[in-house]
């Protein structure tokens, strides 16, 4: 498939403004969504907790969620599933490495031990349901119904008062709902399908020209550019002391991808799985997610030298992802 209503870009120049500014409008998308979507909800009655741990954890992964959709039907569903296991990789290798290096960093027991199975969980799923080759409408379906429990029991334990900080989001409980929130919504809406066309836009042509498949470019700069948010707020949570935030957005930022965006995808436009991801994305994925949960259970800390071993083990994935 083609994606022939972007196909605008006449050069490498152009080709890079569309990718860097599909990246910034990517990031703009997503601090406006979070903002406004968690001032309407207080403003409608809905506990500020209840919103940091499920709304505000939901909006975090839209930017992963319009530029796989966008990307799986305007060009192919390599694109969408490369990008979140990409993604979910870069979160473990590229933010808790680089977040390490800045501090080291100590984990919450909380969001380990309710949060963590469920990143786990997620990524095997994932594994299993894919290793016919496909992922289709029932393999979507159960992902969100696995997502639905998932909000449910963050639901129920932030009604009950135990909440696993997971997202750096200050929010108002006295705040009321206005038009300027709801317009300031759609405006988040408009920048992350405006950013995810871009980045699509300006990566695939840059690429293709050197060769590149589309599977490689929503595993590498796709899944770097929906990742930068993340990237970004756990790297200053660290510089600020504030390490729970780092390793909160990484874990739900992980669940989400799977189960929301895939759930999503698979639904609306089954997936071809290669045998490629099969036999050597799959596995990276299972091991990067297991290494995680294994260096912050083993001493409830992430240290600078794990840090080192987080990016060291990236940019060994990335290597191997050259053709």
């Amino acid at each position: 498939m083609s994606l022939a209503p972007l196909a605008i870009a006449t050069g490498p120049l152009l080709d890079l403004g569309l990718l860097l500014g599909g990246i910034l409008f990517l990031y703009l998308g997503a601090e406006l969504l979070v903002n406004s979507a968690s001032k309407l909800a207080v403003g409608f009655g809905i506990n500020p907790a209840t919103v940091g741990v499920t709304i505000v954890a939901f909006a975090t992964t839209a930017p992963e969620l319009f530029v796989s959709t966008v990307g799986s039907i305007g060009i192919g569903d390599d694109i969408g599933l490369g990008n979140i296991l990409g993604s979910n990789i870069a979160n473990i290798g590229l933010v808790l490495g680089a977040s390490a290096l800045v501090r080291p960093m100590n984990v919450n027991r909380d969001v380990l031990m309710k949060h963590g199975p469920f990143m786990f969980a997620a990524a095997a799923l994932l594994v299993v349901l894919g290793l016919d080759g496909s992922l289709g409408a029932l393999d979507g379906a159960l992902l969100l119904a696995l997502l639905a429990g998932f909000t449910g029991y963050l639901f129920y334990t932030s009604q009950q008062g135990e909440v696993a900080v997971t997202e750096e989001v200050e929010i108002d409980d006295s705040a009321s709902a206005t038009v300027r929130d709801g317009v300031v919504l759609l405006g988040a809406g408009v920048c992350l399908l405006g950013g995810s066309m871009g980045l699509l836009e300006g990566s695939t042509n840059l690429l293709r020209a050197y060769g590149f498949s589309n599977l490689f470019i929503g595993l590498t700069v796709i899944a770097f550019g929906t990742s930068l948010p993340e990237l970004a707020t756990s790297v200053v949570s660290a510089f600020r002391g504030e390490a729970e935030f780092s390793i909160g957005n990484v874990i739900g930022s992980n669940i989400y991808n799977v189960l929301a965006v895939i759930g999503v995808l698979a639904v609306v436009d089954p997936l071809r799985v290669a045998p490629s991801v099969q036999s050597f994305h799959f596995p990276v994925l299972i091991g990067f997610t297991v290494g995680a949960i294994g260096l912050m259970a083993a001493s409830r800390r992430i240290s600078r030298p794990n840090g080192v071993a987080l990016l060291g083990g990236y940019a060994v994935f990335v290597y191997f992802l050259l053709p």
